[in-house]
């Protein structure tokens, strides 16, 4: 019916719950009671009852189906409960996938976000959610109704069951080799309609270019010809449905046929009129219900499930357990740097020219450094480039030893934490967004964070630890003194602020920024004010001519671009004794910029 990977995935979210099947299975056991008995007690009725002139007989004999009746109904409540249990663990599964995927596409080399995996997660995961649900129903109703029926008609008469069994194969086999076809017209149609959602969004999203250009023809008739496909795709669908009706012809209604021209046959050899009626009460209640459920269900829902949890499989790649456990990481050696970047070239495009070449530099432990350059020097890319978010081009980056590319991304958290200049607050409570990076952070802990960072005013403000937070009613400062305080509290020796604090009043970053620098580690700060550089041990200036380290005294001698970017800035504190040393070395670079 599908494609390997769709199999496969459905039969391992299958067996990795087989308690919950095998509870499906056996409350489905107790609710096709009715329809193991249906037949049987219609003709012991008929025979036994009505046609011998014996009517209570009768009547009991229905009472005794409409107890079975209610058994089985009552069986059906927990088969939809067994149900849930089955499909929402399905569902976490193909959520968790989508978020991988998406975060392993954004955060990779030259990643960016994307609304795609948004419209996976909330409309093609919950198409796969129902369908699952669906296609579980109609096999497990048909297999369980339909065997039941079949075991009736056998203790009714073997010949009965062979002439309606004949048939019903026949539609079965109808139906099986009309679904690749069908499977094949859902994927035309499901990427027609991609297509048509692609043209149009784009047609929308550059309705001005396409003035100003004077293609407004050119972009209908692309438009157009995307709607004609998606119409001709949906009309060839609709055809197949064709194949459905007779797979259900064959296999629903030629038994009652073969039933009622046989009959007079069956009742010369024997058979009773009551058996003859419960025959067709077999088929017409049981069987033909059935089928209709499993070829209605597999060739619509069946059909959108392979082909929907086929898209999300093809575009969302399963998370790797492999990691450290399969790929040991070093430990770090005695006395080394906190950051060690060797020969780095980074950039964005094959093409593109480089934004660093050949770059290089160590940070010893408990260096603060001070990152500063025009805009699209480099400095948030050397962050990132540190952080472990992209890969360079050639080049190595160790972090207290160890090789970032070798540890997995769960495990660089012990070892970094970068604070982007976009803070990120979800909705929670304040002590929820705090403990986020370190959440054994006991209340004294968290208080004296905040105390420290300057932020305890807006802890009383919001109402205290417990307080919920909405991201929306918080400024962007505000924001940010949340992140800084996170980062703060985080195990991480190397904390990395990419203008993290650039929302903040000079005082309040001066205030921040001293806090991290009497915290134990290395901390890196890509600044966006010279106070920031004035407060750094060290300052790197990223130029034209190439990176370039030293003090701030030292570099307002020997840089000309870092005179000129001093030149732009103003309000210039004056530095804490012992952070502004020209003649300290605690950090070497390097580079061949080309």
């Amino acid at each position: 019916m599908s494609r390997p990977d769709v199999g496969r995935t459905t039969w391992r979210a299958l067996r990795a719950r087989r308690r919950d099947v095998g509870r499906l299975c056996a409350w489905s056991l107790v609710e096709s009671l009715p329809a193991l008995l249906a037949g049987l007690v219609v003709a012991r009725a008929v025979d036994q009852g009505f046609l011998a002139g014996r009517f209570a007989v009768g009547l009991t004999w229905l009472a005794g189906l409409a107890v079975a009746v209610l058994v089985g109904a009552l069986a059906t409540g927990r088969v939809y409960r067994s149900l849930g249990d089955l499909v929402e663990p399905f569902r976490d599964e193909l959520a968790g996938l989508v978020v991988h995927g998406a975060l392993h596409d954004a955060t990779g080399a030259g990643g960016r976000p994307d609304s795609a995996p948004v419209a996976r997660l909330t409309h093609h995961v919950e198409i796969v959610r129902d369908t699952f649900g669906g296609l579980v129903m109609v096999v497990r109703g048909f297999l369980f109704t339909a065997g039941a029926a079949l075991l009736g008609l056998l203790a009714l008469d073997p010949t009965v069951a062979a002439l309606v069994a004949a048939p019903l194969l026949v539609g079965l086999a109808v139906f099986a080799a009309a679904l690749p076809a069908m499977l094949t017209h859902q994927r035309a149609q499901v990427r027609a309609g991609e297509a048509l959602g692609r043209a149009t969004a784009t047609a929308l999203a550059g309705h001005r270019d396409v003035l100003a250009c004077g293609a407004e023809q050119r972009t209908v008739a692309g438009v157009d010809r995307r709607v004609n496909d998606h119409a001709a795709a949906e009309r060839t669908l609709a055809r197949m449905s064709a194949l459905r009706s007779l797979s259900l012809g064959l296999g629903g209604w030629l038994p009652v046929v073969v039933l009622l021209l046989a009959a007079p046959w069956l009742v010369r050899r024997g058979l009773s009129t009551g058996a003859v009626l419960g025959a067709l009460v077999y088929v017409t209640t049981s069987l033909q219900p059935a089928l209709h459920a499993l070829v209605q269900g597999l060739g619509g829902g069946g059909l959108r499930y392979a082909v929907t949890l086929e898209r999300i499989l093809r575009t969302c790649r399963p998370p790797s357990h492999s990691g450290s456990a399969a790929r040991p990481t070093p430990e770090p050696a005695g006395d080394c740097p906190a950051v060690r970047v060797a020969n780095l070239t980074f950039r964005y495009g094959p093409r593109a020219r480089p934004i660093l070449a050949d770059f290089s530099m160590e940070l010893p432990e408990g260096e603060h450094l001070a990152v500063v350059g025009p805009s699209g020097t480099g400095k948030s890319t050397l962050a990132a480039l540190v952080a472990g978010l992209v890969q360079p081009e050639h080049g190595t980056v160790h972090l207290a030893g160890r090789p970032v590319a070798a540890v997995a991304p769960a495990d660089r958290a012990a070892l970094r934490v970068l604070v982007p200049q976009e803070a990120y607050v979800f909705s929670g409570s304040l002590a929820d967004n705090l403990r986020y990076l370190s959440p054994d952070a006991d209340g004294p802990a968290i208080e004296t964070a905040l105390a420290v960072l300057g932020a305890a005013p807006l802890a009383r403000r919001l109402g205290g630890l417990a307080a919920p937070v909405d991201p929306a009613t918080l400024s962007a400062g505000e924001r940010q003194l949340i992140a800084a305080v996170r980062a703060y509290l985080a195990p991480a020796p190397l904390v990395i602020l990419d203008e993290a604090t650039c929302h903040l009043d000079p005082t309040l970053e001066a205030t921040v920024e001293w806090a991290f620098a009497r915290r134990p580690g290395t901390l890196v700060v890509i600044a966006h004010r010279i106070s920031s550089a004035v407060r750094a041990r060290r300052v790197l200036v990223f130029d034209e001519d190439g990176p370039m380290v030293g003090g701030h005294q030292e570099l307002l001698s020997r840089s000309p671009a870092y005179r000129d970017l001093v030149g732009h800035w103003d309000g210039v504190p004056a530095a804490s004794p012992g952070h502004v040393d020209a003649d300290r070395t605690a950090a070497g670079v390097r580079s061949g910029h080309g």
